[in-house]
């Protein structure tokens, strides 16, 4: 299960990796009910209980419950909240307002972790962008988990991306991970990178791909609370994140949602079964 020499790198056998897809169509399925469920007016709290009910009853459980202590079973992170923002019943979305949802769940011992960013009402233009740039960063991240590519092949492809596309800012201080039997595993996948170096990536690995994007500078703190991370600048983030396994075909996004498949069509990659 651990690949020789690497010893904390887990790799999953083709049975293994279907495994994983069933917990990340879980995953994809709560995503999009959350999605569609975003309005002004309602509280992270609510969409809390919405995720949690939606992995449960599809027979998983909420692996962020409990994490270290985290009290939610989503990260709901609004606008220049980063990541890590804590469910409640005190936050209120409002019309012009962008939130992202960090969802994970366990089925049959196997994890899955996705994140997306929603627009809540209109929003500025400036915010559509800035999202669009980070799920575009985010795969640019996945097109380079191939057998043979190196690590920092992932963090060139997303911060190269980023970089082109204006003054944004590419939060280093967080980023990817590898995922399987347990939510968060070797390797830490670096979203920025100098030079194409770092394991040689094989087979079997699992990476949860995750860029975060700041409409200012890339700087970014920790509040009080041991989890809400914000911009220290106080301009808005986005935030992407699927899990991919590197197989012999392309990289298998395991996490993929219904209104992925013609991104996954136009690159090339493996169709994960809608």
């Amino acid at each position: 299960m651990f690949r020789k020499g690497q010893s904390n790198i887990q790799l999953k056998s083709p049975a293994e990796i279907v495994k994983m897809r069933a917990a990340g169509q879980i995953v994809a399925r709560t995503l999009d009910t959350l999605r569609a469920s975003v309005r002004p007016g309602m509280t992270t709290l609510d969409l809390d209980e919405i995720a949690e009910r939606s992995i449960r009853d599809a027979g998983a459980v909420p692996s962020f419950k409990g994490y270290h202590g985290f009290p939610g079973s989503i990260c709901a992170s609004v606008n220049e909240e980063v990541v890590h923002g804590i469910p409640s019943a005190e936050r209120v979305l409002a019309d012009g307002d962008v939130i992202s949802i960090d969802c994970g769940a366990i089925l049959d011992g196997w994890h899955g972790d996705s994140a997306i960013t929603v627009a809540v009402g209109a929003v500025p233009d400036a915010d559509l962008a800035g999202m669009a740039v980070c799920e575009e960063a985010m795969w640019q991240g996945i097109a380079m988990l191939r057998p043979g590519n190196r690590l920092g092949d992932i963090g060139q492809a997303i911060g190269g991306y980023i970089a082109s596309q204006g003054r944004y800012g590419n939060v280093r201080e967080y980023g990817g991970h590898g995922i399987g039997t347990e939510m968060h595993m070797e390797p830490h996948v670096l979203n920025y990178a100098q030079t194409s170096r770092g394991i040689k990536l094989v087979e079997g690995m699992c990476l949860a791909i995750e860029p975060m994007v700041n409409l200012g500078s890339r700087h970014v703190v920790q509040l009080d609370d041991g989890w809400t991370v914000v911009t220290q600048d106080g301009k808005r983030s986005s935030h992407f994140e699927h899990s991919v396994a590197i197989t012999a075909e392309g990289p298998l996004v395991l996490t993929a949602r219904a209104e992925n498949r013609d991104k996954i069509a136009d690159m090339g990659l493996p169709d994960p079964g809608f």
